[in-house]
């Protein structure tokens, strides 16, 4: 959230008017396990909170495996409440999570059937392509690169993503999630993967970004944001 976001964000400045400030408050989470995310899930009413003080436009909440770990469409309940926590602090802002955001971004772009790369353990991405499944789009090949550590999840190299894509059924789908998290890097590839399956190349964090900036009544146009950020949504 705190690399690939304002990158996005900063990008866009070299061909729009809109400035940005980017405001964070953290929920602690070391270990990528559904004991830990649930943990981390209790801690977002104090972060939206916190964040309301600075009366900023727009939260999103980043983990998608987070929210994806605690039941299906539970991005709808959490968005919910934490926009319900912003306005008990009279600063109400929209809220937007990474899962609901990438749901979101398939349908606008008409995806039914995609291919997903995860970089959790086999378990949690069976809880993400469940809860993906139960949204209505079918997953037909997915990939979990099983990183434990948190942070080595955001030291994992962007660059090994193309060839995990090759290896994958991309013929049969309408659309790549090349990460499944905001956490892991993927933006410097993604036009990239796009070139190469000839399919559009979505991300939690593009996803996200896209979200925010509807959420802002701004125009969805990143330069090497791939598809859902060409400007075409």
């Amino acid at each position: 959230m705190e690399t690939e976001i304002p990158a996005m964000l900063a990008a866009r400045q070299l061909v729009r008017p809109e400035r940005f400030t980017f405001h964070s408050s953290r929920m602690r989470m070391k270990t990528v396990k559904k004991e830990e995310l649930a943990a981390m899930d209790a801690e977002s009413d104090r972060c939206a909170i916190e964040l309301s003080d600075a009366r900023v436009d727009v939260l999103g909440y980043a983990c998608l495996v987070a929210i994806m770990s605690m039941g299906r469409g539970y991005h709808r309940v959490s968005e919910e409440r934490l926009q319900s926590r912003t306005a008990e602090n009279d600063g109400t802002a929209p809220v937007v999570t990474s899962a609901g955001a990438l749901v979101n971004a398939l349908k606008v772009i008409g995806a039914k059937r995609i291919a997903l790369v995860a970089p959790y353990m086999k378990p949690l991405t069976e809880l993400v392509v469940d809860y993906i499944r139960n949204e209505g789009y079918e997953v037909v090949d997915w990939r979990a690169l099983e990183i434990p550590d948190n942070l080595e999840v955001g030291r994992h190299d962007p660059n090994r993503l193309p060839a995990i894509v090759a290896q994958m059924n991309t013929r049969d789908v309408d659309a790549v999630v090349l990460s499944a998290c905001v956490q892991m890097p993927s933006l410097p590839v993604v036009e990239k993967v796009e070139a190469m399956t000839g399919k559009p190349v979505i991300t939690a964090a593009i996803a996200t970004t896209y979200a925010m900036l509807k959420a802002l009544d701004l125009e969805a146009v990143v330069p090497g944001g791939g598809t859902l950020l060409s400007g075409a949504y």
